[in-house]
């Protein structure tokens, strides 16, 4: 099939949707399909394929570090046209989530969106302290998701929480893939991950609590902050080290000071995707007390690169975290920093942990993410063929008596 991706977030921006589009992407085109991505333009962005396709974009101005595109465009549309895709995937719900929309209205191409963010948990950001802001998500999302041919959930969660806003539309699981070699740590050798270190001043011989993503609000970085005075009093050399950047990390630098930890925490800043596998490679143990994922992909990548995981307690992460076997749950920062501490002691569990971490995201694998999507995406085009049949196929009105009495009255 020709296949078009459009997304607001992509390469080079570094977050858990940008690794799901690209791994989709890159097991899409094993499987023979002619993907072609339509994206918003980037001032960092360079070596783009001939496949990628930007468009004008502005700052957001709500988020610095994120861009909106133009919602239509006569232009794009004609090399659109000239494609001939026979499925459209829109993976973001805002300017290239509308275009796509647009496009298969104009177009007569169905259309899969993939529901990747849990909008209620980022409203702060544009609400300004309205109370009904969460209601305008479920709304808009609602409207978005029953405007398109089928919708993929990465998650149970994801799909229980559509279908509690009424979307009505085919909804299917599909946990996002992944690509388990970037993450695997016989890909790097001592002295490289030595080098990183040495970079951003991180003592050799420290324990590494890691924690990689967006350094914002909705994540809850704070309360990792928080459980790093009680680690400190266990395990003295511990390090949490914090790997990206966002609107939240001056205030968490501060937090940190005022906690008397801001030795303890070091803030790498954002790295491009391609070295990301690289940078999982820093720690002993991985850490987010996020509950606002959809799927929480850096878990599974940190299980790939053979690291036990801790996370807050949450619905998303239900059936991949397992107690003492490849990390563990906690619910405040207290719990946290218990954990930690008996974990970063014993450094054989350590290990145990993590070679069961590995085993346990192996369903997980960009295989058969492709297959599960592909089949759904051949289903969503089959049907979408099959109603455009029956109305071409559709008899016309035919007269009744009573129509041809009323008919002759009215001469």
């Amino acid at each position: 099939m020709n296949i078009g991706i459009f997304t607001d977030t992509y390469s080079p921006q570094v977050n858990g949707v940008v690794s799901s589009i690209l791994t989709l992407e890159n097991v899409l085109r094993k499987q023979g399909h002619q993907i072609y991505v339509f994206t918003i333009s980037h001032p960092d962005a360079e070596n783009d394929s001939p496949y990628i396709h930007r468009m004008a974009s502005l700052p957001f101005v709500f988020l610095k570090d994120h861009r909106v595109g133009i919602i239509f465009s006569n232009k794009a549309l004609r090399k659109i046209k000239r494609l001939k895709l026979d499925l459209i995937l829109s993976q973001t719900e805002f300017s290239l989530g509308i275009f796509a929309k647009l496009v298969s209205k104009r177009l007569n191409i169905p259309i899969v969106h993939t529901y990747h963010t849990m909008y209620e948990e980022y409203m702060h950001y544009v609400s300004k302290g309205i109370e009904l802001s969460p209601a305008i998500a479920r709304k808009y999302s609602r409207s978005f998701c029953n405007g398109v041919d089928g919708v993929v959930a990465p998650t149970r969660k994801t799909e229980r929480l559509l279908k509690n806003y009424g979307v009505k539309k085919p909804i299917r699981v599909i946990p996002t893939g992944i690509d388990f070699s970037p993450f695997n740590p016989s890909g790097y050798t001592t002295e490289e991950i030595t080098t990183i270190k040495k970079v951003h001043h991180i003592p050799l011989d420290s324990p590494i609590v890691l924690f990689i993503g967006r350094v914002a609000k909705e994540k809850s970085i704070d309360m990792v902050i928080d459980a790093m005075p009680k680690l400190l009093e266990k395990v003295p050399k511990a390090k949490l080290v914090i790997v990206g950047d966002g609107p939240s990390k001056l205030e968490l630098e501060e937090q940190a000071q005022n906690l008397g930890v801001r030795d303890a925490v070091i803030f790498t800043g954002i790295h491009p995707w391609r070295t990301i596998g690289k940078m999982y490679q820093l720690g002993d143990i991985f850490v987010s007390a996020s509950v606002s994922e959809t799927q929480g992909l850096t878990f599974a990548e940190a299980m790939a690169a053979k690291l036990p995981v801790l996370a807050r307690e949450d619905e998303c992460v239900a059936g991949l975290i397992r107690d003492h076997y490849n990390g563990a749950f906690f619910n405040n920062s207290t719990q946290l920093a218990a954990l930690l501490a008996e974990f970063l002691s014993n450094p054989d569990q350590l290990y145990t942990m993590g070679e069961n971490a590995v085993h346990s995201i192996r369903p997980l694998s960009a295989e058969v993410f492709g297959i599960n999507a592909e089949a759904f995406y051949n289903e969503i085009v089959t049907d979408y063929k099959a109603q455009k049949r029956n109305k071409s196929f559709a008899l016309p009105h035919l007269k009744t008596n009573k129509d041809k009495k009323r008919h002759s009255s009215n001469r």
